[in-house]
């Protein structure tokens, strides 16, 4: 990069990962890696505007993936085996190994927030610290139902799925969302409903939990049920914040975020 690297610029490349090729956004020159995973569907363009851009570059080096089957990385097509969080969570610190990032801090949305708490529990040596948000470790009757009502992309309202059409094309972005509420819901039948809870206590690094009261996709239980199973984590409550909080409330959650990294 050298002489000509500008530190606001933001780089973006493939890379091969585990017989794939993982796309990401890389932006910053800080000694402090952090890596921003993205939701159901979600890549680093349509996921983290306002992290890539805001997030301190002289204090991070911030990347942003796409996991396989999402945003760039593709081929392959997206598909959910049993295993599909874990798999998300090897190629992320794989990704990060490949960069030759000597130790991270992980970001993650949603369903990002649960590989990055598998990842976290996995990998401790590797993992510095966490912030998660729109998470759960385990499935209920009340989440099918969530997702049963987002299954169908064409009642989704013109906002939420503007991006991911642009991004996807329709049919892609519509099966691919029906393949993703099917592979979340086989958790549903596994003692519990779980995807995550048996790693929650061996998280060991310092961990924060933000919730937005007003996300209609997780209920709040969820964030508690993390917040009591992760040792000396933080529970952060946003009163008006949705499941898209870090984007609504950008400014408020990057500073929240660049207080608990430091």
């Amino acid at each position: 990069m050298g002489f000509f690297y500008s530190s606001t610029s933001v780089t973006s490349t493939k890379v091969a990962v585990n017989g794939v090729h993982l796309h990401y956004q890389r932006t910053g020159e800080g000694e402090h890696a952090v890596l921003l995973l993205p939701g159901m569907l979600g890549s680093g363009e349509t996921d983290f505007g306002p992290q890539i851009k805001n997030l301190n570059k002289k204090l991070f080096t911030v990347v942003a993936w796409d996991p396989r089957g999402y945003g760039h990385s593709r081929p392959p097509d997206r598909d959910f085996p049993g295993d599909f969080f874990e798999r998300d969570a090897k190629d992320a610190v794989d990704l990060m190994k490949t960069l030759k990032f000597k130790k991270i801090s992980l970001l993650g949305w949603s369903d990002g927030g649960i590989t990055a708490l598998i990842a976290a529990a996995k990998y401790p040596s590797y993992i510095h610290k966490i912030v998660i948000w729109g998470a759960n470790a385990y499935v209920t009757e009340e989440d099918e139902m969530i997702y049963q009502g987002i299954r169908d992309v064409s009642k989704w309202s013109e906002k939420a799925k503007k991006p991911l059409e642009t991004l996807y094309g329709y049919d892609y972005f519509a099966k691919t969302c029906e393949k993703w509420v099917d592979g979340i819901k086989q958790f549903k039948h596994l003692p519990d409903g779980n995807i995550c809870r048996h790693l929650l206590p061996l998280v060991q690094c310092p961990t924060l939990i933000v919730h937005g009261e007003k996300d209609p996709l997780v209920p709040r239980f969820h964030a508690d049920f993390i917040h009591q199973h992760v040792r000396g984590s933080r529970l952060h409550l946003m009163p008006e914040g949705k499941h898209n909080l870090h984007l609504r409330f950008a400014n408020e959650f990057n500073k929240l975020v660049e207080d608990f990294l430091q």
